[in-house]
């Protein structure tokens, strides 16, 4: 079986702009990680585009470099022509991962994750927060700019509707600074939530056909510096003392959005009267790195085995009984 693995900032997606060194190194983390475990299973081929201001993976797989002349379009194309599955890392921001994922439904080869409409959903934060509280799942507030709740007094964030992770995230102490900073914003993509006190945490987790199957339960490591949040790594299973609470919240999450598929990322507050999810990630996150030393079991084994049992609709699915619970510190 061959699987392409298009991880988009170290892959090419960036090759004709300026490649952020800590973009670069997250993308790599998480690509290096995922072909390692992949590499280990035995009967796959493995290949993967690079932007040649990288240094090449350093493993033994079909690594294309990717250089400015060329076309990166062209390049992924025949890549996935030339798999049977597509795995791919890269941000839901202006519709990357969703335009991803339909090239490789359109070229009719196999995708490893979630399908484009779910991304297109997980990536709207105001309509994900919908089908969360619809489903009864404990979610932060979420509100579009036109219709937030200025009578509020307390903290606030802001952030892009697509947004991902830490960027461009704005920390606001009063509705007042609130009200001044979006009066100097001219785009409406922002959503607004109320700042709610607690443990920045994640959960990694598999999900296929409307159910869910927890794997750890992390710390993140989050700061506010000057008004902007700042993401510095995290602790894989730091968190497992909380896994009676977080295991039947993957679960409630899963079934709320039946369409989500394959190893997925869930940022949650742990607050004071319990955890409340902030986004859930359609792809890869940078907690993947340090879970097969956490779990003692390769969660890409796990994710080929959900998605290819003979019965493919879940319900085949054993997931080991007993997984590891060690603490893996991930920095990017």
């Amino acid at each position: 079986m061959k699987i392409f693995i298009c991880e988009y900032i170290t892959g090419g997606g960036l090759y004709r702009a300026p490649l952020p060194d800590d973009l670069a190194s997250e993308g790599a983390l998480m690509r290096d990680a995922l072909l390692r475990d992949l590499s280990d299973i035995h009967g796959l081929s493995l290949s993967v585009t690079y932007d040649v201001r990288l240094p090449r993976p350093d493993l033994d797989i079909h690594a294309i470099a990717i250089h400015p002349e060329e076309d990166i379009d062209v390049v992924w194309d025949a890549a996935i022509r030339e798999a049977d599955a597509v795995w791919i890392i890269a941000p839901e921001t202006d519709g990357v991962l969703s335009r991803l994922s339909a090239r490789v439904l359109a070229h009719g080869r196999k995708l490893i994750g979630c399908a484009p409409a779910i991304v297109d959903l997980m990536a709207d934060k105001y309509q994900t927060y919908q089908a969360l509280t619809a489903a009864g799942v404990s979610a932060i507030p979420t509100y579009r700019r036109a219709a937030w709740p200025s009578s509020r007094k307390g903290a606030w964030v802001v952030k892009p509707d697509d947004g991902v992770g830490c960027e461009d995230v704005r920390y606001l102490p009063t509705t007042a600074s609130l009200q001044a900073w979006l009066s100097q914003q001219e785009d409406e993509h922002w959503i607004i939530q109320p700042y709610v006190e607690g443990v920045a945490a994640s959960l990694s987790m598999l999900c296929h056909a409307g159910q869910g199957w927890l794997l750890s339960c992390n710390r993140q490591r989050v700061a506010i510096e000057n008004g902007d949040f700042r993401f510095s790594g995290c602790a894989v299973n730091a968190l497992a003392d909380q896994w009676d609470v977080l295991d039947p919240l993957a679960k409630k999450l899963a079934a709320a959005i039946p369409g989500l598929s394959g190893y997925i990322g869930v940022d949650v507050v742990m607050a004071e009267n319990g955890p409340q999810v902030v986004e859930v990630n359609p792809r890869l996150t940078t907690s993947y790195a340090g879970l097969r030393a956490s779990i003692g079991c390769n969660p890409a084994r796990l994710v080929l085995d959900l998605l290819y049992n003979e019965i493919f609709d879940g319900t085949g699915f054993n997931m080991p009984e007993h997984l590891s619970r060690q603490v893996i510190e991930v920095t990017p």
